[in-house]
C-alpha cells in the first residue's frame, strides 16, 4: 500500500495524546533564548544610537525656531552621504571647547557672507530669513575657507556663533537636526530653509 493510499483511507490513523510535560523545553534552550533576545535588543539600541542622536536645547540662541528645554533628534548619518546646505540646522562640537552647539548653516566653503544694516547676504544675494528673532545689530563680512562653514543662531543678537568665534570645521559637525520630540505639545519637524543659489 502506498503512502498516498494510507492518508486517504477511511481507517483512522493513530494520534498521540501529548501531556504538558512533553512540551517542556530544556533549561539551556530557555536561557539561550533570553541571551539571544538581550543581544538583539542591545544590537538594535546600538544601531539606533549610531544613526540618530538625542539632544536637549540649553539656551535661547535658536529662538524662536527652537526653544530652551526642548528635546530633539538628529541624524548622525545625514552628512556621511551629503554635505550640509545653507539654511540647515546642525549640531556640532564647538571648535574651541567640548560643548555641543546647535546653529543654522549660513555660509558654505568658499562663500562670502556679509552682514550690513541688519541684512545677511551670501555671495551678494540677500537671504530672506523669516525665522530670525531680530535682525543682527552687528556688521562685518567673512570669506569662508575650504573645509569650513559659517553658522549663526536664529536669535542673532544673543548667540555664540561664527560671527563671534569664527568658522566651523567640517569634522566638528555631528549631524542634522530632524525632529523636536519633547515636550509633546512642541512635537514638530525641525524647519530647514532653502537659500537662493548663488
Amino acid at each position: 500500500m502506498s503512502v498516498a493510499e494510507q492518508t486517504t483511507s477511511s481507517a483512522p490513523l493513530p494520534v498521540r495524546a501529548e501531556t504538558p510535560a512533553d512540551f517542556r523545553r530544556p533549561r539551556s534552550a530557555f536561557v539561550r533564548e533570553i541571551i539571544e533576545t538581550l543581544l538583539l535588543t542591545f544590537f538594535i539600541f546600538w544601531l539606533v544610537n549610531g544613526l540618530v542622536g538625542r539632544y536637549r536645547i540649553d539656551g535661547n540662541s535658536m529662538n524662536p525656531t527652537l526653544l530652551n528645554g526642548e528635546y530633539l533628534i538628529i541624524s548622525n548619518f545625514a552628512y556621511q552621504l551629503d554635505d550640509p546646505q545653507r539654511g540647515e540646522i546642525i549640531v556640532f562640537r564647538h571648535p574651541q571647547s567640548e560643548m555641543n552647539l546647535i546653529k543654522r548653516v549660513i555660509g558654505l566653503p568658499g562663500d562670502t557672507v556679509e552682514i550690513q544694516n541688519g541684512v545677511v547676504s551670501v555671495n551678494g544675494v540677500v537671504v530672506d530669513e523669516p525665522y530670525i528673532q531680530a535682525a543682527p545689530t552687528y556688521s562685518s563680512s567673512w570669506v569662508v575657507p575650504e573645509g569650513q562653514y559659517f553658522v549663526l543662531g536664529d536669535n542673532r543678537n544673543n548667540s555664540s556663533d561664527s560671527h563671534a568665534w569664527g568658522f566651523l570645521p567640517t569634522d566638528h559637525i555631528l549631524g542634522k537636526a530632524l525632529v523636536v520630540y519633547w515636550p509633546p505639545s512642541d512635537w514638530s519637524r525641525v524647519p530647514h530653509y532653502d537659500f537662493p543659489s548663488s
